[in-house]
């Protein structure tokens, strides 16, 4: 072989490749539009009742309440909740005495859970769930119960990512 086909044969690229972006798949979007569809028509579904109804249903409350109320309003926590958007899963077994929950999260396998707890806040119950596993080093949930819509409603701090997101949880039937 001569010199010029030696440096012919060096300076040849190859042949050239071309590489498409890829796109989504349509499941993913067919996913998100009925996560989205979903949270809708809970919203949508959740009757606003009228300032006056609201208040005298906390007078009435307020009148009645005793200790063991709130070991009762803790309770309605015991369920399996869904967070539309992503079909990621709360399952609160019980709650103790003090506050703590026995409790699993899942999407959709399990991630172990390092703490959660009950709290009263006013009279709001706080629950905050913190993450303890891969891809989740010190995630946490900080949510707010809301009785009259049955759901939590909060923040998801994302610790990997430095990130926090508006989240809603609905009660699976």
């Amino acid at each position: 072989m001569d010199e010029q086909q030696k440096t012919k044969k060096q300076k040849s690229p190859g042949p050239k490749l071309k590489v498409k972006p890829r796109t989504p798949s349509p499941i993913v979007f067919a996913l998100a539009a009925i996560g989205v569809i979903v949270f809708a028509g809970f919203v949508l579904s959740c009757g606003k009742k009228t300032d006056e109804n609201a208040t005298k249903e906390k007078a009435t409350s307020a009148d009645s309440a005793t200790p063991g109320d709130a070991e009762t309003n803790l309770n309605r926590l015991v369920g399996r909740w869904l967070r539309p958007d992503g079909g990621y899963v709360i399952e609160i077994r019980s709650v103790r005495a003090d506050g703590r929950l026995d409790a699993g999260y899942y999407n959709p396998r399990p991630i172990t859970v390092s703490q959660a707890k009950a709290s009263h806040k006013g009279d709001a119950v706080q629950v905050f769930i913190e993450l303890y596993d891969e891809g989740y080093p010190g995630s946490t949930y900080d949510l707010t119960y809301n009785p009259q819509s049955d759901a939590f409603t909060g923040t998801y701090f994302q610790a990997a990512l430095r990130q926090s997101f508006d989240v809603v949880f609905v009660r699976m039937k």
